[in-house]
This record gives C-alpha cells, sequence and structure tokens, in this order.
C-alpha cells in the first residue's frame, strides 16, 4: 500500500456508497451533509488504509472481533479460490470435503463434542441451538422443558429470538414483541456488585451463579431446557466471570437437567488465549457456537457444535417423520467458510498465536493497567487474551459511569490518531462506558504500545 489512488475512481466509490450502500449500527444524514462514508480498501497485518490513503492500526479486528489473524493474508484468499473452483456450493442435505475436513479439525479442539452444524453468521448459530432445544422439549418433555435462560449485559445477535435473549436493553429496544420463553439472569459483574442487593464481600462469583438457581426456581426447573452464556461477556462491557462461577454453573446445570449452552462467537479460535474461552474454566458444555473467528473474516461462517447426546435425540426413532433436526442453512452449504477456517486454524498454529495471545494480552493489560495508575477516569481493567476493556468512571468512589458522550470522544480522538478501538455503545442504558480493545492475535508490544499511547493522549485531551 503505497497510498495513492485514482482520485476519479475512488471518488466514484465514495458517491456510489452514500448513493447506495446502508452501513450497519450507524446513523447516516451525516453523509448528506458534508461528511463522506469511510471506504477501507486495503489492509495488512494489523494495518488498514482508508479511501484517502490514511494508514491505521486497527485494535478491533476489523470493528467487530473477527480478523483474528490479521489482514492480507494470501494464504487464505488461495484457499477459499481452491475450494470454490473446485466446488463452491451444495445444500447442507449433503457433504463436502472441506465441510467434512474442517470439523473433524475443529472437534479436536474440543474434547467432550461430537458433531458440527454449518451456518453463516454467530446469530444464526445461536438460532439453531434454541431451536434444538424447543426441539427437544417437544420430543422429551411434551413441549414443558422450552424456556431458554440468558444472562444480563450478554448478547447473542440480531435476529428476533436472539434479541429475546439478549441482555442488552439498548441493543433491544424498539425491536419487540419479543420471542416468549426467554428469562433473564442477573450479570456476574464483580467490579459492579455493589448495584446488586444482597450481593457479599467474598465468593462473589459463587453467590453470582446462585442467582441463575434462584431464576431457576422460581421457573420450575421442568420448565427450563438451556441457559445461554457467553464465557466472558463481550459488548456488555468485557466481563470475565468471577473466581468459583463456571464450577458452580455447571453444578446447576446438572442438577436440573438444564443444557448448557456457550456463545463463542467472539471469543471462540483463540481470541482469549485458548482455542475456545470457556476452556479457562474446566467445564463442559453441551452445546457451543462460534463464528467470527473461526475464519477471520475471509469468508462466511459459523458453527455450532453439540455433544453426541445432543444429536443422539434427533435421530432415535426412524418411524417418526419429524425426528431430526428439520432446519437448514442456505450458505452452510458454501465450501468457502469450511476452507478458510482450515487455514485459519492451521495459521494460529504454525505460528503459535494462542501462545502469542497470551503473552501479547498479559503485556496489554499490564500497560492498561498503567493508564489506570495515570488517569482517573478508569475505574477497573479486565480481560483475557487479547480481548480487553477499560471501564471509564466519573467518580471512582462511587462508581459512577462516565457519560456514554466521553467515552465516545476518547475513541473518535483514537480514530483521528489512525489507532480504532471500540467501546461499548447504545447497549446498555448509562452504562456505556467501557473502552474495547481486541487487536488480532499477532499483535507485537510495538502495536500494542502505539494503542496504548493514543488511548493515553485522548484521555487526556478528553477529560484532563
Amino acid at each position: 500500500m503505497d497510498g495513492t489512488f485514482n482520485e476519479n475512481d475512488i471518488s466514484r466509490v465514495i458517491e456510489a456508497d452514500r448513493a447506495n450502500v446502508w452501513h450497519h449500527l450507524i446513523q447516516h444524514q451525516p453523509f448528506f451533509t458534508g461528511a463522506d462514508p469511510k471506504i477501507i480498501v486495503e489492509g495488512k497485518g494489523l494495518r488498514v488504509w482508508d479511501q484517502k490513503g490514511i494508514e491505521h492500526i486497527d485494535a478491533v479486528s476489523g470493528g467487530v472481533w473477527t480478523v483474528n489473524v490479521g489482514y492480507g493474508r494470501e494464504s487464505m484468499g488461495d484457499a477459499v479460490r481452491d475450494a470454490i473452483v473446485k466446488m463452491n456450493f451444495f445444500g447442507g442435505t449433503v457433504g463436502s470435503i472441506p465441510g467434512a475436513l474442517f470439523a473433524e479439525k475443529l472437534l479436536t479442539k474440543m474434547p467432550g463434542l461430537d458433531r458440527v452444524y454449518y451456518a453463516n453468521s454467530g446469530s444464526e448459530a445461536n438460532e439453531k441451538a434454541f431451536k434444538m432445544v424447543r426441539q427437544i422439549a417437544h420430543k422429551r418433555y411434551g413441549g414443558k422443558k422450552h424456556k431458554i435462560l440468558y444472562r444480563d449485559r450478554d448478547y447473542h445477535g440480531t435476529t428476533i429470538a436472539c434479541l429475546s435473549a439478549g441482555g442488552q436493553d439498548e441493543r433491544n429496544a424498539q425491536y419487540g414483541p419479543y420471542t416468549p420463553g426467554f428469562v433473564r439472569v442477573p450479570h456476574c459483574l464483580e467490579y459492579r456488585k455493589h448495584e446488586q442487593d444482597g450481593a457479599p464481600v467474598e465468593n462473589y462469583g459463587e453467590w453470582a451463579a446462585d442467582q441463575i438457581e434462584a431464576v431457576i426456581l422460581r421457573e420450575g426447573p421442568d420448565t427450563v431446557g438451556a441457559l445461554c452464556l457467553e464465557p466472558v461477556t463481550a459488548g456488555g462491557g468485557v466481563i470475565v466471570p468471577p473466581e468459583g462461577y463456571w464450577p458452580r454453573v455447571q453444578e446447576i446445570c446438572k442438577k436440573y437437567d438444564i443444557l448448557l449452552h456457550i456463545d463463542e462467537v467472539v471469543c471462540g479460535v483463540g481470541r482469549t488465549g485458548t482455542w475456545f474461552g470457556y476452556q479457562h474454566y474446566g467445564i463442559q458444555p453441551d452445546m457451543v457456537t462460534m463464528a467470527k473467528g473461526v475464519a477471520s473474516g475471509y469468508a462466511a461462517i459459523s458453527c455450532l457444535a453439540t455433544t453426541n447426546e445432543v444429536f443422539d435425540m434427533f435421530k432415535d426413532d426412524m418411524s417418526d417423520p419429524m425426528n431430526y433436526f428439520r432446519d437448514i442453512s442456505t450458505f452452510g452449504g458454501c465450501t468457502a467458510g469450511p476452507a478458510a477456517a482450515l487455514e485459519n486454524m492451521r495459521i494460529i498454529e504454525d505460528e503459535d498465536l494462542l501462545g502469542n495471545t497470551v503473552a501479547m494480552g498479559d503485556y496489554m493489560l499490564d500497560k492498561l493497567a498503567e493508564l489506570k495508575d495515570k488517569h482517573a477516569v478508569i475505574g477497573d481493567v479486565r480481560g483475557k487474551g487479547l480481548f480487553l476493556g477499560a471501564e471509564l468512571v466519573a467518580d471512582r468512589d462511587t462508581r459512577d459511569p462516565a457519560p456514554e458522550a466521553q467515552v465516545q470522544a476518547v475513541v473518535k480522538d483514537c480514530m483521528a490518531q489512525a489507532v480504532v478501538i471500540g467501546a461499548t455503545n447504545r447497549s446498555l442504558p448509562g452504562k456505556n462506558n467501557t473502552l474495547c480493545f481486541s487487536p488480532a492475535l499477532i499483535a507485537t508490544k510495538d502495536d500494542i504500545n502505539q494503542i496504548i499511547d493514543a488511548v493515553d493522549g485522548a484521555l487526556t485531551r478528553v477529560f484532563g
């Protein structure tokens, strides 16, 4: 990338975008009152270039935690091309070579899980899991054990059912009425335990898990089919579950015969320094969903992995014409996704990106802690691997959240420095106050230092 463009060509692109593209998650009116849409035209490693030739360091892996192995990987492009030229697509009622080989490879990283169902996005993968729970309820429990529990602050996708399981009230707003049968349980953010009635000083993790049991008992254990949780809450504030939480959650699920569904759409495939986030905690889920980092954005793919125990419930009676999972994901039949996913996994293994994620994650967390010592506006820093957050507060003693406008001003200031960071936004009423960092797993100390320096300057300019 040399920063040069054909001005006429790029102007045409900008105008075509302004006139025709409906972007995600943004207000478009500024594009009609003087501002140009940003066009990302090239990427290499952790860097991307916009239409003006400005080089940015990307600290959020494509804006939404996706490009885990970095931009510009020729081997990823080659893998996709080779697959689709040979055989691009057939509906998922039949198999494909990349689909079979990636499922086999993936499950070697997920002991205790046995089957892979292919889809296209994290939302869709979670939707499939919810449908399985509902079908199991009808097949085994007369429809009664149909309720799905989800956690405050967690996010599981954009469909109406996924929003019904969404613990972010601003993200959900204006999209009701929601699908019935989804029930919220409390969050496990220890930094904000003072906002939870009865939260103890000690053993908060076990107490937070016990609040899930309280909801189960209130609803009736015979009505609850599954519990859906992120291993580390992402857009709800980068929440690392406290010690004691996950073992107690597993115990509760076993006690009441509740399927444990772990949403690894963000954390999966290396982001936290293990193949999957739940693997930090020694638990065995029944269902795991994943998407973003599976192919690092080089092709669309999501997966739902299950145990054979779940799988076998859909093939135990061949005399029943309804006794199978009556679902399809059209583009789950594409070969590009699993082909890219195989190459993505090879890169992570060959370059020891899990090891780099642990080392660089520890380094970045230490650098964020140094910023906390310098800036009183930082109330808490937290994370796993290269999945980190810094919660901004108006007052450290009261822990009152910093105003969202100021948090976004920090993000904007970093962007002006050509450093792309994230923040919780339009998600949690009054609590969109966490800066979010998820650089690619190839990040170096120099990359991290550049990100930290940008945040340091932005905090100084916004908060003084």
